[in-house]
C-alpha cells in the first residue's frame, strides 16, 4: 500500500469528527481574515448576534425570533466553509501522519573519509550530514537520501511507491539516487548522503502535505481579487441602502425603514459567499488528489500550471514505447558472415548492463552458439557508451570494435581511415524505415553490419494523444534515435512532433523555442542530463528513481518513477481549474435566485412595487430572507463533495469545454436556488416558523 497513494473515504469518520472541531477553532476573526468574503460574512453574523441581544432586551428592529434566526444561518454560513477547508486540509494531515509513522530512527556505517576497506562506524541515522559516505547492505535501512557511489543492490521501496515489487539501484548512471527509508534487500551499496537530517525527500514530503496553507496560485490570487471588489461592491451598495429607506419612509412618507437584520442578510446573499467558502478547499483538494496519484509537488503553481499546459514533451522510450528495445537481427554488410558480426557484437556488448546491451549477448549466444566470455581474463579496455558519442566498444588483441548510432559509427570509421558502405546505408534506412532502430557495428576501418533492435510502442498511448490533441495539447516525442527512426516510432504512436538525436542543448533550445512562442511546456526527466530542461520546463516531472539532479531541477516528483505520469498530472491539474470554474459559474447564476427571493422582501414595506420581483410568491418577507439565508448555507455543504472530489474530467477542446460548464452548471446554478429556495420557504410555512 502507497504511504502517499491511499485513497481515503471523501466522508472518513475521524476526519469528519476532526473537522467539525477545526472548523470551530476557525471562526476565529484573525483567521477569517485571510478570506475577506467569509470574514465580511462573520462580521456581518457578529452583528446580527448584536441585534437578537437588543431585540431580546426589547430594543430591535425586528423580532429576536427572526433576527436570531438569520443569524444562526449567517454563522452556519461561515460554519461550513470552514468544514469544507479543515476537511480538505485534514485529509492531507492525515497522509502526512501515516507518512511520519512509516519514518523511523535507524543506525547508519559510516565510512571514515568514504573508504569502503574502512570499517564501519555506526552512528545514528539523524545525525548524518550531507558528503558522509555510508555503507548499506542487505537488510538494512538506507539512513539517508543519498547517490550511490559503488556497488549495486536490489532495494524495497514500498514505503515511498506502494511497490511490492523491489527495483534495481547502482552507481554511475540515472538509477543512482536512493531515499531514505528504503531498504536493501540483497548485496551492497555505498552512499552519499545528500541531504541533511531534517532536510530528506520524506520530511519534504510530510512538510508539503501537512502545508495545506500553501501560496495560491497566479490563477487563485485573480480569483480572490475578483471575490474581494464584488464584496467590496455589494458592501457599499448596501451600506448605501439603510439611509435612502430612511429618507423615503421620513421625507416621502413611503413605506418603513429597512431593518439592518434585513440588510445584513441582503449582503451576505448578494456576495459570493458560495464560491468564497469553497475556493481554498478547491485547492487542497486537488494537491490531494496529486498525493493520491504518487506525485509530490515541491511548489503548488506547478500543479496549476499543469492545467494550462500547451505542449508535452515525452521521451520515447518507457513513456512511447515500453523501453527496453531488444535485438532482433543481424545484417552484416558485403563479405562479412552474420556470424563474425554477431561475435563482435557480443564482444561489445559484454560490459553493456542495459537490456539492450544484455539483448545483444543473448541474440549472439541463441542465433550461433556465442558463448559469454570472461570479461577480465579477455584483457579488454571497455569504451562505454556517452551522450556525446553516442557509441560504445571495446578494445582487445589490437582491435578496435564499436557499436552505436550510424552517423557517430560513420565518423569514427573515416577517422580510422574507412567509409562506410552503400549496402550498410541501406541496411540502416530499412530498419529505421520499419520503426526499429539501427546500431552499426565496426572493427576500426572495417563496417561490419548492422544490428537491429525493436521498438514496441506502449498499448493504448496513440489513444491517450488523440485525447491530449482534443484539449488542444501539442505533444513532441524526444529521442536520441536517428531521424527516419524517431519519424516511424512517432507516426505508430501518433505524437504531433519529435526531436531526434537530442542532446541536453536541444532539448532546453527546444523548450526555450516553445516558451518564447508564449507556451507552457511540460516534461519528465530522470538523468542528470535531463537536470537543465527540467529547470526550464514550466512543469518538470523528475523520476523518483532518477539522479539527485533531476529531482532538484523538477518541480514534481513522480514516486512511480512512471514517465506517462505526466498525462495524468495534466488531467489532474485541469481538473482544479474545471472544478474551480464550473463553481464559480455555479456560485455566479446562484446569485440571481437569492436577488428574486430576497430584494422584494426586504423592499417589500419601502417600495411595495418590487413586490412583482417575487416569482416564487414566497410567503412572508421573513419567510423569504430566511429561506434565501439558510439556502445560502446549506447549498455549501451540497457543494463539498463536488470541491473534494473534482468535476470529472473530459478531454476536450477548451470552447467546447466552456459550453458545457455554461450550459450545465451556469443553467444549474440559475435554476436549482429558486427550487431550493421555494422549498424551504414551504418547509418554514408547513412547520409554523413564520
Amino acid at each position: 500500500m502507497r504511504a502517499t497513494g491511499k485513497a481515503r473515504p471523501l466522508f472518513d469518520p475521524p476526519l469528519l469528527w476532526r473537522a467539525l472541531r477545526d472548523a470551530l477553532v476557525r471562526l476565529n476573526p484573525a483567521y477569517q481574515l485571510r478570506n475577506p468574503v467569509m470574514f465580511v460574512t462573520e462580521v456581518v453574523a457578529l452583528v446580527t448576534l448584536l441585534l437578537f441581544a437588543l431585540a431580546v432586551l426589547g430594543r430591535g428592529e425586528a423580532s429576536a425570533g427572526f433576527t436570531f434566526a438569520v443569524s444562526a444561518g449567517l454563522w452556519l454560513t461561515v460554519y461550513f466553509a470552514n468544514i469544507a477547508e479543515a476537511l480538505a486540509e485534514g485529509r492531507g494531515k492525515a497522509q502526512a501522519e501515516s507518512l511520519r509513522a512509516s519514518r523511523r530512527e535507524v543506525v547508519a556505517k559510516l565510512l571514515p573519509a568514504g573508504d569502503r576497506r574502512a570499517a564501519p562506524q555506526p552512528v545514528p541515522g539523524t545525525a548524518l550530514r550531507a558528503g558522509q559516505v555510508v555503507l548499506v547492505e542487505a537488510g538494512d535501512t538506507i539512513p539517508g537520501d543519498g547517490e550511490i557511489v559503488e556497488g549495486i543492490a536490489s532495494v524495497n521501496e514500498s514505503a515511498i511507491t506502494g511497490e511490492s515489487a523491489p527495483v534495481i539501484r547502482e552507481s554511475g548512471g540515472d538509477r543512482s539516487s536512493v531515499t531514505g527509508g528504503t531498504r536493501v534487500l540483497s548485496d551492497w551499496i555505498v552512499v552519499r548522503i545528500t541531504a541533511n537530517a531534517g532536510e530528506t525527500f520524506l520530511d519534504r514530503m510530510i512538510a508539503l502535505v501537512e502545508g495545506a496553507r500553501r501560496r495560491k496560485t497566479p490563477n487563485e490570487i485573480a480569483l480572490h481579487i475578483l471575490l474581494v471588489a464584488l464584496t467590496l461592491v455589494f458592501l457599499v451598495v448596501v451600506a448605501t441602502l439603510r439611509p435612502f429607506s430612511a429618507y423615503a419612509a421620513t421625507v416621502a412618507g413611503q413605506g418603513v425603514p429597512v431593518t439592518l437584520t434585513a440588510l445584513a442578510a441582503l449582503l451576505v446573499c448578494l456576495i459570493p459567499t458560495t464560491i468564497g467558502g469553497l475556493l481554498s478547499a478547491i485547492g487542497i483538494a486537488g494537491m490531494d488528489r496529486m498525493i493520491q496519484a504518487n506525485v509530490i509537488a515541491t511548489s503548488g503553481r506547478a500543479v496549476e500550471a499543469a492545467g494550462d499546459v500547451d505542449v508535452l514533451l515525452l521521451d520515447k522510450t518507457g513513456t512511447i514505447t515500453l523501453g527496453n528495445r531488444q535485438a532482433a537481427a543481424f545484417l552484416p554488410a558485403a563479405g562479412v558472415s552474420p556470424r563474425e558480426l554477431a561475435d563482435a557484437a557480443q564482444l561489445a556488448s559484454l560490459s553493456d548492463e542495459t537490456p539492450e546491451g544484455r539483448s545483444i549477448v543473448v541474440l549472439a549466444k541463441e542465433r550461433y552458439a556465442l558463448r559469454e566470455r570472461e570479461v577480465h581474463a579477455l584483457g579488454a579496455q571497455f569504451v562505454p557508451f556517452s551522450a556525446q558519442s553516442r557509441m560504445s566498444g571495446v578494445d582487445l588483441d589490437g582491435r578496435s570494435i564499436r557499436k552505436g548510432a550510424a552517423d557517430a559509427v560513420e565518423a569514427w570509421v573515416r577517422e580510422q581511415g574507412g567509409i562506410l558502405p552503400p549496402e550498410v546505408r541501406s541496411a540502416v534506412e530499412l530498419v529505421a524505415q520499419r520503426g526499429a532502430t539501427p546500431l552499426v557495428v565496426a572493427d576500426g576501418a572495417r563496417v561490419l553490419g548492422v544490428i537491429e533492435l525493436k521498438d514496441i510502442v506502449k498499448g493504448g498511448i496513440k489513444e491517450r494523444f488523440a485525447e491530449l490533441r482534443r484539449m488542444g495539447i501539442r505533444t513532441v516525442m524526444i529521442t536520441g534515435d536517428n531521424p527516419l527512426t524517431a519519424a516511424a516510432i512517432a507516426a505508430e504512436a501518433g505524437v504531433d512532433d519529435f526531436l531526434a538525436q537530442a542532446t541536453p542543448e536541444t532539448k532546453l533550445r527546444l523548450i526555450r523555442d516553445q516558451q518564447a512562442g508564449g507556451r507552457l511546456v511540460a516534461m519528465t526527466g530522470d538523468g542528470t542530463n535531463d537536470a537543465p530542461a527540467l529547470a526550464q520546463a514550466d512543469v518538470a516531472v523528475a523520476m523518483n528513481s532518477g539522479t539527485q539532479a533531476a529531482k532538484e531541477a523538477g518541480n514534481l516528483v513522480d514516486l512511480d518513477s512512471n514517465p506517462t505520469k505526466l498525462i495524468e498530472i495534466v488531467e489532474i491539474g485541469k481538473q482544479i481549474l474545471i472544478t474551480r470554474g464550473a463553481l464559480t459559474t455555479f456560485s455566479i447564476a446562484n446569485d440571481v435566485a437569492k436577488y428574486f427571493a430576497i430584494i422584494p422582501a426586504v423592499f417589500a414595506g419601502t417600495w411595495p412595487a418590487l413586490g412583482a420581483l417575487d416569482v416564487m410568491r414566497l410567503a412572508t418577507p421573513e419567510s423569504a430572507i430566511l429561506s434565501a439565508v439558510i439556502f445560502n448555507a446549506l447549498i455549501i455543504v451540497a457543494l463539498v463533495p463536488l470541491a473534494l472530489r473534482g468535476v470529472r474530467f473530459r478531454p476536450m477542446a477548451a470552447g467546447a469545454l466552456l459550453r458545457r460548464n455554461v450550459l450545465i452548471y451556469g443553467l444549474g446554478g440559475l435554476v436549482v436556488p429558486f427550487l431550493g429556495i421555494k422549498a424551504i420557504d414551504l418547509l418554514l410555512v408547513a412547520l409554523h416558523l413564520v
